[in-house]
C-alpha cells in the first residue's frame, strides 16, 4: 500500500491578543474635584431655578386668571352701580313730581284754609312741603297758622334748611 501522506496538523486557532485591563483612571486632582463639586452645585442649582420658574409661571397663570375674574366682577359692579343710580334718579324725580303737585295744590288754596289743614299736618310732611313753596304763597299761610305751630314749624324749617344737602 502507498503511503498515506501524514495529514496535516490542523491550525490551531489564533489565541485572543491579551487583553489589557485598562488602568484605574488616576485619582483626580484637587483642582479637578473642586471643578467637579462646582459643576455639580451648578447643576442642582440650575435645576432649583428651573423649579421655581416653573412655579413662578404657574402662579401668574393663576394671578392672570384672578385678574380676569375681578375684571368681569368690577364691570358687572360698574353696570349694577350705573343701574341703580338711575333707579335712584328716577325715584327722586317721581318724588320730586309728587312734592311739586302737592305744592301747587297748597300754593292754590286761600291761605286761611291751607293754615287750618297746615295746624293739623305731621311736621315730617309739613317742612318739605312749606320749603318747596314760594315764599310769597307761603307767608300768607303762615299768617294764618296758629302762632305756637307757626313758629315749630319756622325753627324746624331753619333746622331742614340748615342740614347739609345728601
Amino acid at each position: 500500500r502507498a503511503s498515506s501522506p501524514a495529514p496535516l496538523p490542523r491550525p490551531q486557532p489564533a489565541a485572543p491578543p491579551p487583553v489589557a485591563v485598562p488602568a484605574p483612571p488616576p485619582e483626580p486632582t484637587p483642582e479637578q474635584r473642586a471643578e467637579r463639586a462646582l459643576l455639580e452645585g451648578l447643576r442642582a442649582r440650575r435645576t432649583e431655578i428651573e423649579a421655581r420658574e416653573q412655579a413662578i409661571q404657574s402662579r401668574e397663570m393663576v394671578l392672570a386668571a384672578a385678574e380676569r375674574r375681578l375684571a368681569q366682577r368690577v364691570e358687572e359692579l360698574t353696570a349694577l352701580q350705573q343701574r341703580i343710580a338711575a333707579a335712584d334718579r328716577s325715584n327722586g324725580e317721581r318724588e320730586e313730581a309728587g312734592w311739586r303737585q302737592m305744592v301747587k295744590l297748597y300754593e292754590g288754596m286761600r291761605p286761611r284754609d291751607a293754615a287750618a289743614i297746615f295746624d293739623e299736618l305731621d311736621l315730617a310732611v309739613l317742612v318739605p312741603l312749606v320749603d318747596r313753596m314760594r315764599e310769597a304763597k307761603a307767608a300768607p299761610i303762615l299768617g294764618a297758622m296758629k302762632p305756637d305751630r307757626a313758629r315749630l314749624l319756622t325753627t324746624e324749617l331753619a333746622r331742614h334748611r340748615a342740614r347739609p344737602a345728601n
